[in-house]
């Protein structure tokens, strides 16, 4: 494996040779056999996306792709294959199978998330936020465990994996803090929003300070950072075989404490996470309290990757039988509850309430006057998405991307449900894309709502920033999605409008706008994350077999029987 240096920002990509191993895993999970270890796969050409349609984009990309090529790379293994292999050919681009012409900016994406790596006593440990001067750093000069996935991504696929797996140590030894807010003391099993190095130049010496929400903005624990540490150390051995990592004592006790947070018993009627305002990506106050979609959907992720991560000893089958269970309910609960297509918003709008029996359709008593009016023109006749949040008598029927496409991502959406969350990113381009991909949220709140939802904050007025802003890193969770469900044309053109700005842009942290047509108000430039995320789309429409390390098969024993039909089948 290639190592870094602290000269490896002036030295642009490494170059790697690749290697080849595989994982001890399995994607499709049988509950039936929970007690048997999974084990390594045997090859069978099972796709989950429309490889012909595929394979026409790729055909239309490159001169020099012939039959023989487009043969070649149907029978390579794509989501079933263990290892995502490092092909490196070319300057400093990734190869596949299939030969593309990189773009421009792709070696200057490179460059940049190479001059943001942070290391620690010689060795990299993480990308910084941003690296913008121009701006006041505030905690921007910090490692955030959520925005350093994409970077991990980047590097994994480029076969470069010890900044990952330090990262993950580091990470992990940061947990066993104490983490204290005033005088209240935080579970032992929360995961620090982000840390940074600070350098002692008098006695020469390095040490961590992490951040486990009692410096946020509000206050409040990130609790989206233990479900990312779970879907990257899955991400990591799938990549490169290595299963010594996730097997140390230190790891498989930090997943079990992580989910001895979430999967504590309490007053909780449904199996989804309790959470308040500016526990995830969306940190800051807007309305997502409760039960957000982002949160489900990475609950659902890491449940499903810390299955396959944990050992079968005494300690690790109790927890696997926890996670068998709220599997089972938090699937059917999300599929059916948390799902909107035009059948199901026709039968809220027609609910009758005030409904007391174990027969109650409107189970959750949400008032039809309560639904807003934009709704009904968004909704396309084919398609659909998992709304933003469901509680007693409330329903958040805002678009959130990033939950979507985890859910597609995860198979908590099944194969018919992802297939209408493509659509209506199509049918809804302007609104959910515009010219700068891709709105974090729609629609915008504003006016009396936003005043009342976000406090009158003035970051987040209507279509800024968390409020239907623009995000391009966004682009690398689209991508993965569109190729699991067989529609990468609908990624390669949401790459291509973000590759006519972005580094003419100096990769902006957000775009404002209904359309995106205006770096974000107080946006960073050179924002980490927005290059990684470029980085990883790119690679992985270029060598698809990369999608494994973040994608999920379906497990045929969670799909619920739903009677009500569908708007996808027609």
């Amino acid at each position: 494996m290639s190592e870094l240096s602290p000269n490896a920002a002036q030295n642009g990509p490494i170059k790697n040779n690749g290697s080849s191993s595989s994982v001890a895993e399995n994607e499709e999970i049988d509950f039936s056999k929970i007690s048997e270890r999974p084990r390594s796969l045997t090859m069978e050409r099972q796709r989950s996306y429309d490889e012909r349609s595929f394979l026409t984009e790729l055909s239309g990309m490159s001169p020099r792709l012939s039959l023989r090529n487009i043969d070649s790379f149907a029978r390579m293994d794509h989501l079933e294959t263990v290892f995502s292999p490092c092909r490196r050919s070319g300057f400093n681009t990734p190869k596949s199978a299939v030969a593309f012409e990189p773009h421009p900016m792709f070696a200057e994406a490179w460059e940049a998330l190479r001059r943001s790596l942070v290391f620690f006593r010689g060795q990299p440990v993480g990308t910084i936020a941003a690296l913008d001067n121009s701006e006041e750093e505030l905690n921007y000069d910090q490692v955030f465990v959520r925005d350093f996935v994409p970077s991990a991504l980047a590097f994994l696929m480029n076969g470069e994996p010890e900044i990952v797996k330090n990262f993950l140590k580091k990470t992990l030894r940061l947990q066993s803090w104490e983490k204290k807010v005033d005088r209240f003391q935080l579970g032992e099993g929360v995961m620090p929003a982000s840390f940074k190095v600070l350098h002692d130049p008098i006695r020469n010496t390095e040490t961590l300070i992490a951040d486990f929400g009692e410096s946020a903005i509000g206050r409040v624990a990130p609790v989206d950072s233990g479900f990312w540490w779970i879907i990257l150390l899955r991400a990591y051995t799938k990549s490169t075989g290595d299963t010594s990592l996730a097997e140390l004592p230190e790891c498989q006790k930090g997943m079990r404490l992580i989910l001895t947070l979430c999967l504590s018993e309490g007053f909780d009627t449904f199996p989804t996470l309790l959470c308040a305002d500016g526990c995830c990506m969306i940190d800051r106050r807007m309305g997502v309290y409760g039960y957000p979609i982002e949160i489900q959907a990475l609950f659902f992720m890491a449940l499903r990757c810390a299955l396959l991560l944990l050992k079968q000893d005494e300690q690790g089958k109790e927890f696997i039988e926890r996670i068998v269970k709220r599997l089972h309910a938090l699937s059917y609960h999300m599929r059916s509850y948390f799902w909107l297509d035009m059948k199901q918003l026709n039968d809220i709008y027609r609910y009758k309430t005030e409904e007391y029996s174990h027969t109650a359709v409107n189970k959750f008593n949400v008032i039809p006057d309560s639904i807003p009016e934009w709704i009904f023109d968004f909704m396309p006749t084919h398609g659909g998405y998992f709304i933003g949040n469901v509680s007693p008598a409330r329903m958040d029927f805002r678009w959130f991307c990033l939950g979507n496409c985890v859910a597609i991502l995860s198979s908590l959406a099944t194969p018919e449900q992802a297939i209408a969350i493509m659509d209506l990113i199509e049918s809804r381009w302007e609104e959910l894309v515009g010219e700068m991909p891709l709105k974090v949220c729609y629609p915008a709140i504003e006016g009396h709502e936003w005043r009342i939802v976000t406090g009158c904050d003035p970051k987040n007025t209507r279509w800024s920033y968390h409020n239907a802003g623009s995000w391009p890193v966004l682009l690398w969770l689209v991508t993965a999605a569109c190729i699991k469900t067989g529609r990468p044309q609908i990624a390669r053109r949401a790459i291509e409008l973000a590759e006519t700005r972005m580094l003419k842009d100096s990769w902006p942290e957000y775009y404002d706008g209904k359309l995106g047509r205006f770096i974000g108000k107080q946006a960073r430039k050179f924002q980490t994350w927005s290059i990684a995320g470029y980085l990883v789309a790119k690679m992985m429409l270029e060598d698809p077999s990369h999608l494994g390390m973040i994608s999920l098969e379906e497990d045929k024993q969670m799909k619920p029987l739903i009677k009500r039909s569908a708007s996808w089948t027609f």
